[in-house]
């Protein structure tokens, strides 16, 4: 098998470790650095390759003079023993070594290098993951695909020299993954984008407009777009008269419209013609609020009680190591009781609890109420590690600076969880304590449910990634060194359903945040006051 076989073969083989990289950036620059690997190591394989053909151009310009003399008069060519000694030694022995030469595969250390880094690559799962979070950003961020395509993003600080866009052929490869998940409000989009861009002059060496046109046709024709999915199968057809799947289509719509229009004329109504043009079918009921929260809108703060809300330096009920320092606290949210401290772990403390985690990091998992077990799940998309306090003395410093800050005893809490998000990176509407419906869901841990949650922001994030509350309308931004806490119970210890809140998609930017949930273990209620408001 040849080499360029072979190089194939790697390059489109699936890989047998799949590690959900698109689910955190960070693990996503350890891609950039492998391929930057493997850049370095392909221009060493061209350098070899053009080395290679430098000294065979070299023996053939060389050949290629002599032999057009001495075909002038061969006889006199050879009547010089010199010249003939030389062509018996060319012909016996020097051939023989530019055969050599031409024979030599000069990519084995490529393939070697390219074999051995390919079990690190993302997957199938991977790019489709990546695909499904644009189209998330493009739902939740009301943005339209022009935007992603020339990747203008909001807040994006990339200079035009460093900013991706995306070609025709990833528009439509992006197209047909939501055509693949039979969602064609995506599938038009992507399509459309990639018609658009052939239609300005951008070129494709495996996508023509026929091949567009054709999953046009149908995915509009899905949304009960009859007359436009007509019309792209008469532009395709205009462009390949024997297609033989739109010379079908094309009877079939016309039969269709024509069946529409008598029925609308008889005052009618069509099946086919109820359907709406429409996104997929939605498993989440409070998608339209948790999207808006999310761009910024629909926040329910009115400003008689934003006026209530203040910031002050915080002891603690005059906490020995805060009488003289104390912390700085914000109030970011009444009811539920929602307060940020600033400045509260430094850059190098952040540092060190990334550096702990990154090797560690795993798909983050979800409580299956069915199951009570640990599962990933497509609406949680990022990757967490856990710390436990005796691992490194920092671990410890931050959880005795938790208890030391809300009064509440940290040794029955759960060890300190850090996640990365993905592309698109989020985790969608849900409670952090356990629901009646799910009796079970900490049982395993023997310290009852989880009583507060303490959510550390590591990372500044240019666009998106919000913390929103979708049954109140609050919205909490990330920064950078701030920690957020709120009680996720009434004292009474019955669920307090006012937390229920998401992580937005992450627009543009690399977010990291730590979390420390609080059980009700050896706990003292009374400690709450001070944090618990009065409805």
């Amino acid at each position: 098998m040849s080499s360029c076989c072979c190089l194939l073969i790697l390059l489109f083989s699936c890989s047998s470790a799949h590690n959900d990289f698109y689910t955190s950036i960070g693990h996503m620059t350890d891609l950039l650095f492998t391929e930057k690997d493997l850049v370095t190591s392909l221009k060493d394989y061209i350098r070899a390759e053009e080395s290679k053909l430098e000294q065979i151009k070299k023996w053939a310009d060389k050949l290629d003079v002599l032999s057009a003399a001495a075909t002038q008069d061969p006889e006199g060519f050879l009547g010089h023993p010199v010249n003939a000694f030389k062509l018996m030694k060319r012909l016996n022995t020097e051939w023989g070594e530019l055969e050599s030469l031409v024979l030599t595969d000069m990519s084995d250390v490529f393939i070697s290098n390219l074999t051995i880094q390919r079990q690190h690559f993302p997957n199938d799962d991977d790019q489709t993951g990546a695909a499904k979070a644009l189209m998330r950003l493009l739902d939740t961020y009301k943005l339209d695909t022009n935007t992603i395509s020339t990747g203008q993003l909001p807040g994006s600080s990339l200079a035009a020299s460093h900013r991706s866009v995306l070609t025709v052929d990833d528009c439509y490869d992006l197209g047909k993954v939501a055509y693949s998940e039979a969602d064609y409000y995506h599938t038009e989009l992507w399509m459309v984008q990639a018609l658009k861009q052939l239609d300005q002059g951008e070129k494709s060496g495996t996508v023509d407009a026929v091949n567009i046109l054709d999953y046009l046709s149908y995915s509009v024709y899905q949304q009960g777009e009859l007359e436009r999915a007509l019309d792209f199968t008469k532009r395709l057809l205009e462009l390949d008269p024997t297609h033989q799947r739109a010379n079908g289509n094309l009877k079939y719509f016309e039969y269709q419209l024509a069946k529409q229009q008598k029925a609308e004329e008889r005052g009618e109504e069509e099946e086919e013609a109820k359907q709406k043009k429409s996104q997929p079918d939605d498993y989440l009921p409070e998608r339209k609020k948790y999207e808006q929260l999310c761009r910024g809108e629909g926040l329910r703060m009115t400003p008689r009680r934003q006026s209530r809300l203040f910031c002050r330096y915080y002891d603690n009920h005059r906490h020995p190591k805060y009488v003289i320092a104390p912390v700085k606290q914000e109030d970011e949210w009444d009811r539920p009781r929602i307060v940020r401290y600033h400045d509260i772990v430094s850059d190098k403390e952040m540092e060190k609890v990334k550096e702990l985690a990154k090797p560690r990091l795993r798909r983050a998992t979800v409580h299956d109420p069915q199951t009570g077990k640990l599962t990933t799940a497509h609406y949680r998309v990022s990757k967490s590690a856990w710390l436990g306090a005796f691992e490194h003395p920092v671990v410890d410093k931050i959880n005795q600076r938790i208890e030391d800050i809300t009064g509440l005893d940290v040794t029955t809490a759960e060890d300190l969880q850090v996640a990365n998000y993905g592309v698109g990176g989020q985790y969608e509407p849900h409670f952090d304590f356990g629901r009646k419906d799910e009796p079970d869901a900490f049982e395993e841990l023997g310290t009852g449910n989880r009583i507060a949650t303490w959510l550390l922001y590591m990372s500044d994030v240019q666009a998106g990634g919000a913390t929103v509350f979708t049954d109140v309308g609050a919205a909490v931004w990330p920064k950078k060194g701030t920690a957020v806490f709120w009680y996720n119970l009434y004292p009474s210890g019955e669920g307090d359903y006012r937390t229920r809140h998401a992580a937005c998609p992450v627009l543009v930017g690399n977010k990291w945040v730590s979390n420390k949930w609080i059980h009700e273990r050896g706990q003292e209620f009374r400690r709450r006051c001070s944090l618990q408001e009065t409805d």
